[in-house]
Formats: structure tokens, sequence, C-alpha cells
């Protein structure tokens, strides 16, 4: 980590840490080197899987966000510091990008967001969606179930804190109860060819209007189980974090424009139920950072006070959900 720090000052980059890498900030390019970690779920452990998984993240990302991934770039250490970009002792390995300005993420210009600007999102999505890999196999309604299983099992602990009781038998018996009426529509979207590799995480976080168009970066590179699934599983990520920040507007706007552009007959079926799915996760994920001791009292406030809100947000899907 020492050598991480001081690669950064001898670059001048400002360094942010997630719990998987280092993303070493400079003034018009971005270094991202992955931790050592293994999760399980996601496995950083060795040097040769750190740089197996840079260049998936660079060839993956490139679909939607071409212009951003510059390639991966070996760092080499000589008398105990890091050179990057230098290939004579590489000891690590880090994904190139071209730096985003902020003021270009969709996170940061909700307000200033219109339709138009969502309409050429939801156009780029859904072409993208139907050029992308079939993944047949991860449609199957056990894999989903496996899930909302988890889901549920995961958040039990949570009950009274961040979700109430009410609410979370309500989400769970409707899940299940949808599962038992729409066995059939399963299978059928799997026939249709609706199970793509797609993006995985399509936040307002990871959307950006560049001059060369629509970018949707930083995809799920790590696990092929958490990008692979139903086409419109992947696409309302972003609209249920729109409706989250109050922009229903928006949201409206880009799911018309989807729905438009793929002709999905089973939309109004399916986009409730998985829009409750993706609340309950944000919901889920939020609620584990109450158990982190790294977090100060303040943040797992405001870790609790979001995840109580997106537990409501499913709350509220799921009573849409046509039963």
């Amino acid at each position: 980590m020492e050598r991480v720090f001081r690669l950064a000052e001898k670059l001048g980059a400002h360094v942010v840490q997630t719990h998987t890498s280092w993303v070493l900030i400079l003034y018009d390019v971005v270094y991202k080197i992955k931790k050592p970690v293994n999760f399980g779920f996601l496995d950083y452990s060795t040097l040769e899987k750190r740089k197996e998984m840079c260049y998936k993240e660079v060839d993956l990302n490139r679909r939607l966000c071409k212009w951003i991934y510059l390639g991966v770039v070996p760092i080499s250490e000589e008398n105990g510091e890091w050179i990057i970009e230098k290939d004579t002792n590489v000891v690590e390995y880090a994904v190139k990008m071209r730096r985003i300005p902020e003021d270009r993420v969709l996170s940061n210009r909700l307000d200033s967001s219109t339709k138009e600007d969502l309409i050429k999102v939801a156009q780029v999505i859904a072409s993208f969606h139907q050029k992308a890999k079939r993944v047949d196999e991860f449609g199957k309604i056990e894999i989903m179930k496996f899930n909302t299983d988890e889901n549920f099992s995961q958040t039990e602990k949570y009950i009274g804190l961040t979700i109430d009781k009410e609410d979370y038998e309500f989400i769970k018996n409707k899940t299940n109860r949808f599962y038992k009426v729409y066995k059939g529509l399963f299978e059928k979207r799997i026939i249709e060819g609706k199970i793509r590799d797609g993006h995985g995480d399509i936040r307002t976080e990871h959307v950006a209007f560049l001059e060369k168009g629509i970018c949707i970066f930083d995809c799920i590179e790590f696990n092929d189980r958490f990008r692979y699934g139903d086409v419109l599983n992947d696409m309302c990520f972003l609209s249920m974090e729109l409706e989250y920040f109050g922009r229903e507007d928006l949201a409206k706007a880009y799911e018309e424009t989807y729905r438009e552009f793929t002709k999905d007959e089973d939309f109004e079926i399916m986009l409730p139920f998985f829009k409750c799915y993706r609340a309950y996760v944000r919901g889920k994920v939020n609620s584990f950072l109450l158990d982190d001791p790294g977090l100060k009292e303040e943040e797992k406030r405001e870790a609790k006070a979001r995840a109580e809100k997106f537990f409501k947000l499913a709350r509220k899907y799921a009573e849409s959900i046509p039963l």
C-alpha cells in the first residue's frame, strides 16, 4: 500500500480507494490498480489474476465506452519504488483510462439532465443489448430465485433496523408468488434471446455525456454471474436509481424509449419485478455498511437512511407487480 501512495505522490495523483482497487487520478488520465483481495465472488489474489481481470475490464468496457479505456499498463519495481508504464521488472498492472470530467457524469448533473439525454442513453443501451452475446443458461428461474432467496436470507437480520417486518414479508411473498405465476415467462424469454452478457451495474455514476457520445463505463468484470441475465434486469438499474433520486420524469422517458426500441412485449410484467430486485439489493448493500467497523457513526447513519429509502422503494415496486 505504501508503494501505491508513493507512486501517486510522484505522479501528482489524487488517490481514491474502494474495497477492491486503488484509483490514481491525474489531470487527464486515471490509473486503476486492483488490490490483492479475495472475497469469494471476486478473486484478485494473484498477480496473474489481476492481470487477467485488467485486460477483461478493458475489453468489456470498450463495448459501451470505447474512447475512455486506453489499455493495460505494467508497473515495475526499482529500488523499492513503483514505476508505472515500465516493463523491466513487472510487479503489478493497472488499467489506464482517460479521465472523465465530473460534470459529465449523470450522478453529478441530475438537476440539469433532460428527457432527451435519457432518450439517448436508452437508445445506446437497447442497441447494446440486441448485439450482446446470448447466455441462455443464466435466464433459468432457478438462478434468479437463488439470487432473491440469498437477498432475503442476508437481510433478515436487518428487520426492524433498515426494513420493516411487514415490508420484508410482503416483498418476499410477492417475489415468490411471481415465480409460480410466471414460470413459463422465464422460459419464453430464454427462447426469445432476452438473456445477454450485459453491463451489470448501469447506475447514474456510470453514465457520462461526452463530446463523442454517451459513455457507460465501469461494468462488472470480476464475476460473469453478476453481468449475465435478462436485459430488463440490466437496463432497469438506471431507472430505479433515477426514481430513487426523484427524477421520475427521466426514468419514464428512459423506459419508454427502451420499450419502443426493443418492442419487448413482457415489459409491463417483468419491469416492476426486476426494479424491486434492484432496489432491494441496494437496500441490502447499504445495510451491510452498518456492520463495517471502519465506518464512522455519521457514515453509518447515512447508510441506514439510504437502506431504508431503497427498501421502501422496493416495497413500492412490489405493490405494482401484476399478480
